[in-house]
């Protein structure tokens, strides 16, 4: 009985070491990712939204838009069709939090740069100041990739709309009609036109998170593969 064990021992040991490979291998592929919450209404802070809707618990989308952009071209949702994007408040008189906004921005703008799924996207809360001629001067001041990040601007009352009821990031005045402050969030929106992530765009750390973030949400649309197929590939 001893010979037999002595003869199979490396057998059985080969064999040990195998099983814990597969079973290591499967449990990786196995794994369930992390995912991103999809954000409604009522999980965002109630002073960021229209009174109309703080309490939608799904389906919320951001809302069809149709703005101008710093070159004077009509932008619409269907130009970020298929995308996943970020999406900030600005205006380009700020003197606060908006050219740190702005810089991290670019630092996005500038580790995306070879990534043709994500886009940027800007609004102007002070639509009738920031034409698209002065929003052109700003780009070009700040290194904006015209291809890849559109600042926007339009009606006072569409952008407070999109504002307050599809991107639910910026406070009301109250007693003033379509007036609101901006906050420093970023918005992190899917390919379905959902809110995925909110980010404070003065913290650095924040953004790398963002970008962390982004990854996470791209292997939402890789191919979905059997997991014996990936084990033996």
């Amino acid at each position: 009985m001893l010979h037999f064990f002595k003869r199979y021992k490396i057998f059985a040991i080969v064999m040990a070491v195998l099983s814990v490979i597969i079973i290591t291998m499967i449990y990786t592929l196995l794994k369930v990712p992390k995912k991103l919450p999809i954000y409604q209404p009522e999980m965002v802070d109630k002073e960021l939204v229209d009174s109309t809707i703080q309490y939608v618990k799904k389906y919320h989308k951001i809302a069809p838009f149709k703005l101008l952009n710093q070159n004077g071209d009509t932008i619409t949702q269907d130009d970020y069709k298929d995308k996943i994007y970020v999406a900030d408040f600005f205006f380009t008189t700020c003197q606060d939090i908006c050219p740190i906004m702005t810089e991290h921005m670019v630092e996005i703008q500038k580790e995306l740069k070879e990534d043709n799924e994500v886009l940027l996207l800007s609004h102007s809360v002070i639509p009738e100041y920031d034409t698209p001629e002065i929003l052109k001067a700003y780009a070009l001041k700040k290194g904006v990739d015209d291809t890849r990040w559109n600042l926007v601007t339009g009606s006072r009352k569409e952008i407070y709309t999109l504002a307050r009821k599809s991107y639910l990031a910026v406070k009301d005045i109250p007693g003033e009609e379509d007036a609101m402050v901006h906050t420093e969030n970023f918005m992190l929106v899917d390919k379905k036109g959902q809110i995925r992530g909110y980010y404070d765009g003065t913290d650095s750390d924040a953004i790398e998170v963002l970008l962390e973030d982004i990854e996470i949400l791209k292997t939402e649309y890789e191919p979905k593969q059997g997991w014996l197929k990936k084990l033996f590939n």
